[in-house]
């Protein structure tokens, strides 16, 4: 440095510092621009109110086209075992699938996990925000976060930017004190625990799948299958949703991945062509290798035959 000055090389424009060459107004907007690296729950907002309201109609008085359509299929429930969490990994923009490896389930710390379904860089950012939270958590007070704290700092992240464009639906599940937990928290502020939840543009499939086989005292192998299978289904139905199913248990022992399985091989499992012509005896029941079988077919076959007897007579 001391040759440069000697020199005057330190006078030449392509030698003097960035800070140097941006003016006092430039370094305020970034020094605002980049607010949430001291202070995270601090972000630049749009300039203008209201931002969900009056953005599209910024972009169609401009002429811009911009689509914020996305989908996925999330879903959690709770049995006699602990908490299962299952998700898929495609990410869309629209029409545009943009990834087939998202993963759609955070670890946020060894014995609770999060969910992401909604805006991606939403999900993520505040995702990374809570496991933050839960390490300073554990070094502050020398215990783990529990799951209702967990999910009133999100609420109250919602509820902080509720009208901004803020899109986020999580399911935060994990185990403390209290035993397994469930909860669902939104981008509206709203915060419920439940037993079975499903998140996403495929979740009415899901539901469909999990209304039909769900139980409380369901073995670890049974809830495994089923999970796997609603999340199966919805891909099948929803164009949104595919790529890899992620299945991760959590009980008092922390949380386990269990697979991470495609959804090319599920179809195989499910919906091969050849499954049926594995069964050799015609004792066996028709209904035994099918996905999602129950005996309520059977009865509602035996109904509809009752039913048409009574209509001929």
């Amino acid at each position: 440095m001391a040759l440069e000055a000697i020199c005057g090389m330190n006078r030449m424009p392509f030698m003097r510092r960035f800070d140097d060459l941006q003016s006092e107004w430039q370094q305020e907007q970034l020094r605002e621009a980049t607010s949430n690296f001291d202070n995270p729950y601090a972000l630049m907002a749009p300039p203008f109110e209201r931002p969900a309201e009056n953005l599209p109609k910024i972009l169609a008085h401009c002429g811009i086209r911009m689509d914020f359509d996305h989908g996925t299929t999330t879903l959690g429930f709770k049995y006699r075992g602990g908490v299962i969490l299952c998700a898929d990994s495609r990410a869309t923009s629209g029409q545009y699938i943009g990834s087939q490896t998202m993963k759609k389930i955070v670890e946020l710390n060894d014995y609770m996990l999060g969910t992401l379904a909604g805006g991606a860089a939403d999900c993520v950012y505040w995702d990374r925000v809570l496991a933050k939270e839960c390490r300073l958590h554990q070094l502050r007070y020398r215990k783990r976060m529990t799951v209702d704290t967990a999910a009133r700092i999100i609420c109250n992240v919602s509820t902080e930017y509720k009208g901004m464009g803020l899109v986020m639906g999580m399911m935060l599940a994990g185990f403390d004190d209290e035993g397994p937990k469930l909860i669902y928290v939104d981008s509206e502020g709203m915060r419920s625990h439940g037993q079975v939840f499903s998140v996403g543009s495929g979740s009415p499939y899901a539901l469909g799948v999990l209304d039909t086989g769900y139980r409380h005292d369901l073995s670890d192998q049974e809830a495994y299958d089923l999970a796997r299978r609603a999340i199966y289904h919805a891909t099948s139905k929803d164009a949104y949703s595919g790529g890899i199913v992620r299945l991760y248990h959590i009980n008092s022992t922390g949380w386990r991945n269990i697979c991470n399985t495609d959804c090319s091989e599920l179809h195989d499992s499910y919906c091969g062509t050849g499954h049926q012509d594995k069964r050799k005896d015609p004792k066996d029941s028709p209904d035994k290798d099918l996905p999602c079988s129950t005996g309520w077919t059977k009865r509602k076959l035996t109904e509809d035959n009752v039913q048409t007897k009574l209509e001929t007579v």
